[in-house]
């Protein structure tokens, strides 16, 4: 009996639903039946306009907004395999992404519109896109192929034929902080599955209203992108983050839950219009997707006491979530608050040498998993699927172990440990006690190189507008907590921002590379 697919939970939504109000989006709002109508017209154009299969690609580069949902859900209906972009990709990586996934369509807003032409301008001969869909208003002289609007009125509200529940549904783009991005392709199954791990652990019903301000490109996106609609809630959409126009969102629509990454968090507390009561609404803050500074979680703990803060761990690979440390594990404090939380219903987590042994309760090595909503595969590359997934488990390439009641504990990413004078140091503790000092707003710790440790401690630290410190006394207050093999032996302080990914990640590959390339060069 074929359970596992989005039809069968958006359909009987739109229908219960018709007349509730599903989202608001920059002055526009619709109800479910609204919803719906544009959904199906949608999925009937792509078929009958554009051209395009069940299997075939289309790509989305485009800010949070109704638009993006309609995409997402006619994709999930049937109507092909998004391709979600980062809206931070350009040039090469962006020829590179559209060449590699073999998309035909892409659909892109006014924001992005010129970026995007840009980008593909010297190439789009050689590509496979046929044609640019532009959403959105204010199109005058923007490029483009064809218009959003025109192809919904052209079409007729249809439904799809139901995918299977092995049908491939989103082909997401891993990259950013690390090489050459990778394809991965989900299917219906995994994504649903994902859905319900979400909805086990914070719950899903129809008084809940969420905030997009996380990208919709994004697989930390997934859960309310498909789980707000398909049980009745309302979906608020903040087009590009902004401290202020979250919290207005927050405030203005009583939103309940949102998704952010420490960075987004750390900005929205220091900024100049922030007031506790703005975000009294809300019940559910999950966080993730980089490492929580704990001065930062502290601050924040005590900041919103009523909210229930939820940590998510997971990657693009299996669709987004594998662990969450949970609200009663927040208040229970102490070194729980240092672990990822424990896997979700479904999931099996273990640990294991680069042997591939399994390794006992509390040893260090890399984090492994295995369940059902994990991915097909990485697109075109069996070789690094089969990797991936060898002996059963999928390597996830954290590094970090597993205590006895099952807590997963990351110490890193196995790309980012350093190795210095033949010790391990793990970069995430680190940056939690240079993080707590009270002028550090941002830091990021490296490994550079060193004659004769091979590498050695590097702190790239960003100060709080106004306030001062030295390298000693950053490296005289990491000295307290940490031991002395870990200190950063050097310390680099910057005036701007450090270089974040789309997903508002730092790039310490971007951050290493100017050091090495000096090791490289020939003299």
């Amino acid at each position: 009996m074929k359970e596992l697919v989005y039809p069968r939970m958006l359909l009987p939504a739109l229908e219960r639903f018709a007349s509730k109000q599903a989202f608001h989006n920059s002055g526009y709002a619709a109800t479910y039946a609204e919803h719906g109508e544009r959904v199906l017209r949608l999925a009937h154009a792509m078929r009958h306009e554009l051209g395009l299969g069940p299997g075939d690609r289309y790509a989305v580069m485009a800010a949070n907004g109704h638009e993006f949902l309609e995409l997402y859900h006619a994709g999930f209906l049937g109507a092909g395999v998004i391709n979600p972009l980062n809206l931070r990709l350009a040039g090469r990586d962006l020829q590179f992404i559209l060449a590699d996934s073999e998309t035909e369509v892409v659909f892109v807003d006014s924001v992005f519109a010129e970026h995007l032409e840009r980008s593909i301008a010297a190439v789009r001969d050689e590509l496979q896109v046929r044609h640019v869909v532009l959403m959105g208003g204010g199109d005058e002289g923007l490029p483009h192929d064809l218009s959003y609007e025109q192809l919904l009125a052209a079409a007729e509200p249809e439904v799809p034929r139901e995918p299977e529940e092995d049908q491939p549904v989103v082909l997401m783009y891993t990259g950013g902080t690390t090489g050459l991005p990778k394809g991965v392709l989900l299917d219906q199954r995994a994504e649903m599955l994902n859905l319900y791990h979400i909805a086990g652990s914070l719950g899903l019903h129809e008084r809940r209203v969420f905030v997009h301000q996380t990208p919709m490109f994004h697989a930390a996106s997934m859960g309310a992108v498909l789980g707000i609609p398909a049980t009745g809630g309302t979906s608020v959409f903040v087009p590009l983050f902004e401290p202020e126009q979250v919290m207005d969102a927050i405030e203005r629509f009583s939103a309940d839950w949102t998704v952010m990454v420490p960075t987004m968090i750390a900005m929205v507390l220091d900024h100049p219009g922030f007031r506790p009561e703005r975000l009294a609404t809300l019940s559910d803050l999950v966080y993730g997707a980089s490492p929580m500074p704990q001065a930062l979680l502290a601050r924040l703990a005590g900041t919103l006491p009523e909210t229930r803060l939820w940590q998510g761990y997971g990657m693009t690979e299996c669709s987004s979530v594998l662990t969450f440390l949970s609200p009663d594990d927040h208040r229970a404090g102490g070194a729980r608050l240092r672990s990822a939380g424990r896997p979700v219903m479904g999931v099996t987590v273990c640990v294991q040498d680069g042997r591939g042994r399994l390794l006992s309760v509390g040893a260090e090595g890399e984090i492994c998993a295995r369940g059902g909503n994990f991915m097909r595969g990485y697109w075109h590359r069996p070789q690094e699927t089969e990797e991936a997934f060898r002996d059963g488990w999928y390597h996830s390439g954290d590094a970090g172990h597993v205590d006895a009641e099952g807590y997963v504990y990351l110490t890193d990413r196995i790309n980012d440990m350093i190795v210095s004078g033949g010790e391990n140091v793990y970069s995430i503790e680190v940056e939690n006690a240079v993080a707590s000092h009270p002028a550090v707003a941002e830091v990021a710790v490296i490994g550079i190189p060193h004659p004769t440790w091979g590498e050695q401690v590097h702190a790239i630290v960003v100060l709080h507008p106004g306030a001062t410190a030295s390298a000693e006394e950053i490296r005289e207050h990491a000295r307290s907590t940490l031991a002395r093999y870990k200190v950063p032996k050097s310390v680099e302080f910057r005036s701007e921002p450090l270089p974040l990914s789309g997903a508002l990640k730092p790039l310490k590959r971007e951050l290493r590379r100017p050091y090495w390339e000096k090791v490289a060069t020939p003299a």
